[in-house]
């Protein structure tokens, strides 16, 4: 997975964390937690505000 992959991050992301409600999640966490999932291989550096947003956005639809 890549950065852009926005609708799998989210899927991968309820799945690892079932018990965390999106919305309460800080942008830090979220990056971290998205560098951890398996699967993923993009580089840090590449994500932003923009597409942070958008994952937790897609992470709340998903829920």
């Amino acid at each position: 997975m890549k950065w852009t992959d926005i609708q799998d991050i989210a899927i991968a992301l309820t799945e690892a964390h079932p018990d965390i409600d999106p919305k309460t999640i800080r942008f830090t966490d979220l990056h971290r937690w998205v560098m951890a999932l398996p699967g993923f291989d993009d580089d840090a550096n590449r994500s932003g505000e923009k597409i942070l947003e958008a994952i937790q956005q897609a992470w709340i639809d998903e829920v």
